[in-house]
């Protein structure tokens, strides 16, 4: 068979440009193409690793900004709840002292009305005595015909009326 004859002449040749090839490949491929892919991928790692620590920094300084602003914000609602109490017990202090202006005056007219009051009762009183002791006058002189003096009518009323 002629075809097996050949087969060592044409054999040697493929596995020469086999090899040169590969050769070929393993060189374009491992020495030029394959340095240049790492480099971009520890470029990319590296960029990551940078942006982790920068977001990692970045958290960092948000964790310390927001504590900052707890501490300030508590600050100030203390502030504000010292500025309330005081406002309150100046409102109260200011509500004492009005009310007892207030209650001082209206004891005062309470007292004067009182006096008035029992002035009156004291002026109608006698006035009541004098008229009681002037009608029992015409009354025991109509029905009797006797004559009582005032002062005898006016001693016979505030008996009676005094109990």
């Amino acid at each position: 068979m002629p075809q097996i004859s050949q087969l060592a002449e044409t054999f040697a040749s493929q596995l020469f440009w086999l090899l040169v090839t590969f050769g070929f490949v393993f060189f374009v491929v491992g020495k030029m193409m394959l340095p240049k892919v790492m480099s971009t991928v520890d470029a990319r790692d590296q960029s990551v690793a940078g942006d982790l620590a920068a977001a990692e920094a970045a958290r960092a300084a948000a964790d310390q900004a927001e504590e900052n602003w707890r501490v300030k914000e508590n600050a100030a609602r203390e502030a504000a709840q010292r500025r309330i109490a005081e406002a309150r017990a100046q409102g109260v202090a200011a509500a004492e002292k009005t009310l007892a202006a207030g209650n001082l005056e209206s004891e005062t007219r309470i007292a004067e009305a009182e006096t008035r009051i029992a002035a009156a009762s004291a002026a109608a009183a006698a006035e009541i005595e004098t008229v009681a002791a002037e009608a029992a006058r015409d009354i025991v002189a109509r029905f009797s015909g006797a004559q009582v003096t005032a002062v005898e009518a006016q001693t016979a009323v505030k008996a009676a009326l005094n109990g």
